[in-house]
């Protein structure tokens, strides 16, 4: 589904005549929510943003968004509440979920000005080819971390799954070994929904993909009350597990603040959870009726949706275990439990249906970065699919925990995706002529980039310091 081309390049030279009076024009118009198809200045071209009519309506696009922000992030938010208290994580959360609101919506105004859509395109139009390969880059490491762990929750919770539903030892069967079951879910299921041209034929199995995460929000609710505090260590403990755990909320007391080494980790899976930026504008382009104050309303009934359900997914899955939550949820219930296998089953349907949404960024930025003229080609098209998710399943099986594959692509990725590039290609594209260097708007968008260095540094800066000291694996698995 990648973007033609040929619009961009007619645009791409900053220094053309009338190019700034021109973007200041588009940009007007945009705030006045019509796409700027008249009052184009004599002799130029009018700006089109694509080169065929947006089909997805607006609910559609609303869940795909929402499916591409959660993801398997939500099985961590319960481990990231224990490590920061109550009040602080849901504060931070709600912080999070502006920022990102707040980080589209420069999104969506550089877009604007520019008459482009493409994420690359951006940061070519704002740092040259140059800008184009960073873009391109960190939107294939993020989105190959995120589908990463959709992938590893796959490895881990499938054949435990399998095992329990046919009385068989998963261990012992060589047909329930996790590394297998991912490759044939990821050819049989996922790879045929990855070669859909467009995104938005994916509408449909995004919103079986929120019911799916829905039921399992609800079973999260419905389990704190069935157990309650009382609970024994043969209720709740997962095969393996370790007897300090027994008697693990007997005292179930619930911190509302608190500050330790794990949050180099919890507050990445946070920053992680509400990454949705390189899916915004192919889901801009193919809406319909787009314009930005339509995306905009898109992006912020997305982003309020997820903020209420990881809000509650995580108070509710701390209180029932408390600190000893695991960075992975779902193994801190028994497997015998007929709720949580269907529990468990839904949460596998509703991430493989989302590997497909996060894979298409991606295909589209390796299509900008090496194959920028070329038309569509379906041979190009699924050979590029096919090669991602045999990259990705090498990595799931050699890749041993799911929160390092948070950590990590949540320290670099999400603050750059989130912080730095929205608010630098504000800086650079947005023209003087409608905003001054020292309006506010570009103060605060200038401000916003610095949070995001410092997040970067000081997530990185605590990650590596308990790597070399040992204790990356304190907890968690």
């Amino acid at each position: 589904m990648a973007i033609s081309c040929a619009v961009g390049m007619e645009i791409q030279d900053p220094k053309m005549n009338g190019a700034l009076s021109a973007g200041a024009e588009g940009y007007r118009q945009e705030r006045e929510g019509f796409l700027p198809t008249h009052g184009t200045a004599p002799g130029r071209k009018p700006v089109q943003f694509m080169d065929f009519e947006g089909k997805t309506s607006f609910g559609m696009s609303v869940f795909n968004l929402s499916n591409a922000i959660m993801g398997s992030g939500i099985l961590g938010l319960a481990y990231a509440m224990a490590h920061t208290g109550v009040i602080f994580f849901l504060a931070l959360l709600l912080c999070i979920a502006l920022l990102s609101s707040y980080s589209i919506h420069l999104l969506l105004t550089c877009a604007s000005v520019v008459g482009i859509r493409a994420y690359e395109q951006l940061g070519q139009r704002a740092f040259g080819p140059a800008g184009k390969v960073v873009v391109a880059v960190i939107i294939c490491l993020h989105n190959v971390g995120a589908m990463s762990s959709y992938l590893f929750i796959i490895k881990s919770e499938l054949p435990l799954v399998i095992g329990t539903f046919l009385h068989m030892d998963p261990e012992g069967d060589w047909f329930l070994k996790g590394n297998l079951l991912i490759i044939m879910v990821s050819f049989l299921i996922i790879l045929p929904l990855a070669l859909m041209k467009h995104l938005g034929y994916l509408g449909y199995t995004s919103s079986l993909s929120l019911t799916c995460m829905l039921f399992f929000l609800v079973s999260v609710i419905y389990k704190k009350f069935q157990l309650g505090c009382d609970v024994s260590h043969n209720d709740t403990a997962v095969e393996g597990e370790q007897p300090s755990i027994q008697g693990f909320n007997s005292s179930c007391e619930a911190k509302l603040f608190t500050v330790d080494s794990q949050m180099s980790y919890t507050v990445p899976i946070m920053a992680f959870a509400f990454v949705c930026h390189p899916e915004v504008l192919p889901i801009y382009t193919e809406l319909c009726r787009p314009s930005q104050r339509r995306m905009q309303a898109v992006a912020n009934m997305s982003i309020g949706a997820m903020f209420i359900m990881y809000g509650l997914t995580a108070t509710f899955g701390y209180l029932t275990f408390y600190s000893t939550v695991k960075a992975e949820m779902l193994e801190m219930y028994t497997q015998e439990d007929l709720l949580i296998l269907c529990v468990r089953l839904a949460v596998l349907l509703a991430v493989t249906l989302t590997v497909p949404v996060v894979l298409f960024p991606i295909r589209r930025a390796l299509q900008q970065l090496l194959f920028p003229s070329k038309a569509f080609s379906w041979p190009r098209h699924v050979a590029i699919a096919l090669i991602l998710l045999i990259l990705v399943n090498v990595l799931v099986i050699c890749v041993p925990t799911i929160r390092d594959i948070f950590g990590f692509i949540g320290s670099t990725s999400a603050p750059s995706l989130i912080f730095i590039l929205p608010s630098v290609f504000y800086l650079r594209i947005v023209p003087s002529e409608v905003e001054p260097l020292l309006s506010w708007p570009k103060i605060q968008a200038l401000c916003f980039g610095v949070l995001g260095v410092l997040f970067m540094a000081i997530s990185l800066g605590f990650m590596f310091a308990n790597w070399a000291t040992g204790q990356s694996r304190m907890s968690g698995h």
